[in-house]
């Protein structure tokens, strides 16, 4: 009788033994699982930052929108838009692409004109790339400019003559200072007249000054014969001080 009692106690110790076992292999279990999925949520928001990272990056990376249809819809925008030559790094940056990719493509415009015989063309000068009517069509150009000398100017013309005579030599800028409004327009006029001329020196803004048709006109031999400027213009007294 004893000996089975001592028989069933020590079944009931490894009954009690086993389970005791696989409660701890379980909570063993249950705690690596917890980790794992801890280790795992971890990592999902370490890629997912970098992946915002890599995008953020990416998106900075990117140029910026072109705003034309098309690069040679650009650079012809600009172009005509300018009042000075632009070179190829000037308007890369405008157009936010390549600096080779705009200088192909500013050629191939010029080509372009050249092959349909268009009335401009676009040329590379030592300042830069600026529209000009094209060489073919030079006997117009001459017949429009002397036809133009023979009808009367404008009054804005008449000022801007003015400035130019007394200020020169002097930048569409500084004539805008004065006046009070862009002055493109009517510069353009007196240098079609052949009145005045625009210097242009790379690094520098254009200049205009008279030329010897101003003087013929004006019936004086120099500017030197020009009279005092207080006398006639009484509201620019102080042009000076506006050009400074």
């Amino acid at each position: 009788m004893a000996d089975h009692e001592m028989t069933r106690s020590d079944g009931a110790v490894d009954v009690i033994d086993i389970t005791d076992k696989a409660r701890m292999a379980a909570s063993a279990t249950e705690s690596a699982t917890e980790e794992d999925i801890v280790s795992s949520g971890d990592e999902s928001m370490a890629a997912t930052e970098a992946d915002e990272q890599v995008n953020e990056a990416t998106e900075a990376d990117e140029p910026p929108q072109l705003g034309a249809p098309s690069l040679a819809a650009a650079l012809e925008a600009l172009l005509l838009l300018s009042e000075e030559p632009l070179t190829p790094l000037s308007l890369a940056e405008l157009v936010g692409r390549p600096v080779q990719d705009v200088e192909q493509q500013l050629h191939e415009l010029a080509d372009e004109y050249r092959e349909q015989h268009r009335g401009f063309e676009l040329r590379n000068t030592d300042s830069g790339w600026r529209f000009y009517t094209a060489a073919e069509c030079r006997e117009l150009v001459t017949r429009f400019v002397t036809d133009g000398r023979q009808a009367k100017l404008s009054q804005a013309a008449l000022e801007t003559l003015a400035i130019v005579a007394y200020r020169q030599p002097v930048t569409r800028s500084q004539v805008g200072a004065v006046r009070g409004v862009n002055p493109d327009g009517v510069l353009k006029t007196l240098v079609a007249r052949g009145l005045i001329t625009e210097t242009i020196t790379e690094g520098m803004a254009a200049e205009f000054t008279t030329t010897p048709y101003f003087l013929d006109r004006m019936g004086m031999a120099s500017l030197a014969e020009l009279p005092p400027i207080a006398d006639h213009l009484p509201n620019l007294d102080n042009l000076d001080e506006l050009l400074d």
